[in-house]
């Protein structure tokens, strides 16, 4: 975990002096290994909060670098991994129960993003194929509340 945050704080600072290229790239790393090591963390809230973060951060640098539509496929990716582990039933009921509480962030987060800079295709395809009875309870939950987180994570 802190390889994982010492990644991202070096990938936020280049965002906040504007490169965004090399903070591309860090997030990537922190990405990657958020990836592998998502049910490997000891806590769950913690493993669930660095996959999300990562790909949030992927969208909004992809924003300043003027690519709307690779920042819809980062929202979109997360979104879809977070519904498909929530009745992946080899994740452990802690992860499960983690990634539940995470997900409604990230459905803000794509909600938000729609709304500022429309649809994409794969915005069109994950919000209509949303048919799972969780997906569709955790729709409602966003909507009943206030609207959607923004910036770097």
């Amino acid at each position: 975990m802190q390889h994982w945050k010492r990644t991202i704080e070096l990938a936020n600072r280049y965002f906040a002096q504007g490169d965004y290229v090399d903070a591309r790239e860090h997030y990537l790393q922190a990405l990657a290994l958020a990836q592998v090591l998502f049910d490997r963390w000891p806590d769950p809230d913690e493993a669930v909060a660095a996959y999300v973060i990562s790909h949030h951060n992927l969208a909004d640098v992809h924003l300043r670098l003027n690519q709307p539509e690779e920042s819809a496929e980062y929202l979109c990716a997360i979104h879809e991994r977070l519904l498909e582990s929530l009745v992946d039933e080899r994740l452990s009921p802690a992860l499960r129960q983690a990634v539940l509480r995470h997900s409604g962030h990230s459905y803000r987060e794509l909600l938000g993003f729609i709304a500022r800079h429309g649809h994409y295709p794969r915005t069109l395809r994950l919000l209509k194929g949303s048919r799972h009875p969780l997906a569709q309870l955790l729709q409602r939950q966003v909507l009943m509340q206030n609207g959607p987180f923004h910036g770097v994570h």
